[in-house]
């Protein structure tokens, strides 16, 4: 009784790699072969490179969110005093940032004053959002502190004001100018309130990495911004920092507890959940497009495998009354089908980490081709466009692209195992 070979045999594969490098005059696809691994390979390097910078925007977006604002604010409902007058803010601020600090996981709560202004530089003036805060709690805000993307000296800052660096740009001014304050909400007169101006310093221009922070953030001394707004003896918020931001819902029930029943919670999650939303579903739907690209790409290995069993029926026939099975030639019409998808998902995958980590060049490549910025941080909030690879992106890739390739080659490889060898060799 003959003995049964075992499946994927050394002959397989040499069957399988003289019809892959045969001539097109040999009754070879070298022509179609090229054409479906160049395509696998640009549609898995497009897809690791798209996966690499979705992943990096949105750890810079985050981020930025973390690294320049409150994980968790506290803000106090409008309620009437003794006298009948409305108000909202904490009077006992500092008891109240001192429970809270208490909390476990709590990092720090400190109180903050937020209000509207006028910046103005001689002609030209704009709007910015003024946050009242201590000089030692701003030392600590990541991407606004020490340690940050800044010009100046931060320790100067009881004597000054803090700008962000865009806003800084469209006054014109740099550390050690002066810039006028204005703010309607002033002195109160007989007539009503009317506006307040003060003139101050600019000791510290800091990048906090978002557009729309840095155009309109300003920093100015608790104490003085108390005053400067007529917010004496009240904070309007607390800010707090928690060890964990991505579980920061589980934090939201004991700071309350500990703060009281006027407190009421805003976390960084509320601000950006729908931004965050927005990824998500944008991720999805890219993903799933470029699969598609990652499938039709696939499917030129069909059209190569369909033409290469047409073209070696003769073979097959012969093979087949030789004594092959019809499991061999299946196999061998699958390793031909097989080694183009590996071979391309390797090189897409070399060629896509290869573009991912170097994305800067790229993008300034880009923009000396096209004569201008690619970029614009005015739309799309972050000043460049990261990347990031991570091995579950590359792995769902390589394993997509893999997975696509063997199983569209299943089908010409059983039509060729399937071909009766008489019909064949009749037929030519």
């Amino acid at each position: 009784m003959a003995e049964k070979t075992a499946p994927f045999a050394a002959f397989e594969w040499l069957i399988a790699w003289r019809y892959l490098r045969a001539r097109r005059a040999e009754g070879g696809v070298s022509v179609m072969t090229w054409i479906s691994l160049i395509g696998i390979t640009l549609a898995v390097a497009a897809l690791i490179v798209t996966l690499a910078v979705r992943a990096g925007f949105r750890e810079e977006f985050v981020d930025t969110i973390l690294g320049a604002n409150a994980h968790v604010t506290l803000w106090s409902s409008e309620r009437t005093d003794e006298a009948g007058v409305k108000i909202r803010g904490f009077a006992d601020y500092e008891a109240l940032a001192a429970r809270v600090a208490e909390v476990p996981g709590v990092e720090r709560a400190a109180p903050l004053i937020r209000g509207q202004v006028m910046v103005s530089d001689g002609e030209r003036s704009v709007g910015a959002d003024l946050y009242g805060i201590s000089p030692e709690e701003l030392a600590k805000i990541p991407r606004i502190g020490v340690g940050s993307d800044s010009i100046g000296d931060i320790d100067q800052f009881p004597e000054g004001i803090a700008l962000g660096s865009v806003l800084a740009r469209d006054l014109g001014v740099v550390v050690g100018d002066r810039v006028r304050v204005i703010t309607l909400n002033g002195p109160k007169t007989a007539m009503g309130v009317s506006p307040r101006t003060k003139a101050y310093e600019v000791v510290y221009i800091f990048t906090a990495g978002r557009y729309d922070i840095d155009k309109v953030r300003m920093y100015m001394p608790f104490t003085e911004a108390q005053s400067f707004l007529n917010r004496e003896g009240f904070a309007d918020e607390i800010e707090i920092i928690v060890q964990d931001p991505e579980k920061v819902d589980d934090y939201v029930l004991p700071i309350l507890n500990a703060a009281g029943p006027e407190a009421n919670p805003w976390t960084w999650r509320d601000s950006a959940g729908s931004f965050l939303r927005a990824l998500d579903i944008e991720d999805n739907v890219m993903f799933l497009i470029l699969s598609i690209l990652v499938l039709i790409a696939s499917l030129n290995i069909v059209s190569g495998l369909i033409m290469l069993v047409k073209n070696k029926g003769r073979d097959i026939g012969i093979l087949r009354t030789m004594g092959l099975s019809q499991g061999s030639i299946l196999r061998v019409f699958f390793i031909c089908g097989a080694v183009t998808g590996v071979i391309g998902t390797l090189a897409g995958l070399a060629l896509g980490c290869l573009v991912a980590l170097n994305v800067d060049q790229v993008m300034a490549g880009i923009a000396w081709i096209n004569g201008s910025p690619v970029w614009d941080a005015s739309v799309r909030g972050i000043y460049s466009l990261p990347a990031k690879l991570q091995a579950d992106d590359v792995i769902s890739a390589v394993a997509l692209a893999l997975g696509l390739s063997f199983s569209v080659t299943v089908l010409p490889a059983r039509r060729a195992a399937r071909m009766d060898p008489v019909e064949a060799l009749r037929n030519e």
